[in-house]
């Protein structure tokens, strides 16, 4: 019996931390079906894929991570998606 790996959809505008989750996932077994840079790109990756699991950056080019993570959870309620976020220190 096989299973179905989890599909992972990874949104962060920084390429080393999107590798890095990207890796951490496929890592863990999950599918990562697609990585983006921004919140526009995000909502037409989860039309497109409809993965199980977003990580969401928030702070981002275009469109952060809260108003795209809004903009999913109307058009797709069950969305599941999880803000995964750093800020800097001085």
């Amino acid at each position: 019996m096989t299973m179905n790996r989890l599909k992972i959809l990874v949104v962060d505008d920084s390429p080393i931390i999107a590798r890095k989750l990207s890796m951490l996932m496929e890592m863990l077994g999950y599918q990562v079906v697609k990585t983006v840079e921004n919140g526009l790109e995000a909502i037409a990756a989860y039309r497109e894929f409809q993965p199980d699991l977003v990580t969401m950056d928030i702070t981002m080019p275009e469109m952060d991570g809260i108003q795209a993570t809004r903009l999913i959870r109307r058009e797709f309620p069950a969305a599941n998606i999880i803000m995964v976020t750093s800020h800097g220190q001085e």
